[in-house]
């Protein structure tokens, strides 16, 4: 993304039709260009899957809990994001619910999420991997597996900023 830089700071007219100072995330560049952690998530049936297995196209891998309530609304924009962009980026939520399948299930039955799956990741080791300390924390990833950037904090998923800061990735063959 061009003219980004380390801890650059997000807000301005996403961040109000979001909802104001609900999505006020920080985009992070200073881990560009690391490969994605060789970590394996599970959903509540025991289905796993590796990350580094996703390579091949874009994904963008979110970080949330159902007790962080900015997380809880990043939820329906990121099932948007996932359905617009089918087949070019895969959005993968992850929850870092200690109490995995018992919090995730019900949560998932709850809402009608047509594009996002149940994964869990109920040790933390990806959040330890990020080391943010702030959920949510979501990471893009381009089709080599390799970091584009980390949004750290909430972001309006549905807004005209996220389209161009996927644009670059997105574009790549």
């Amino acid at each position: 993304m061009a003219g980004a830089s380390a801890g650059e700071t997000v807000g301005g007219p996403d961040a109000a039709q979001g909802g104001g100072d609900a999505f006020n995330g920080t985009l992070d560049i200073a881990s560009r260009g690391s490969q994605m952690p060789d970590f394996t998530v599970e959903d509540p049936a025991g289905k796993t899957l590796r990350l580094p297995d996703l390579k091949g196209k874009p994904v963008l891998v979110n970080l949330w809990a159902t007790w962080c309530g900015p997380c809880v609304l990043e939820m329906p924009m990121l099932d948007k994001l996932a359905a617009a962009h089918e087949g070019t980026l895969r959005v993968v939520t992850v929850s870092q619910d200690m109490q995995g399948a018992d919090k995730v299930k019900p949560f998932f039955a709850t809402h009608s999420f047509a594009h996002l799956e149940p994964w869990m990741d109920a040790k933390n080791d990806l959040g330890f991997h990020y080391n943010t300390g702030l959920l949510p924390t979501t990471v893009l990833y381009d089709a080599q597996g390799r970091e584009v950037w980390r949004m750290v904090g909430a972001h309006d998923w549905s807004g005209p900023r996220t389209d161009a800061m996927l644009a670059d990735v997105l574009a790549a063959k």
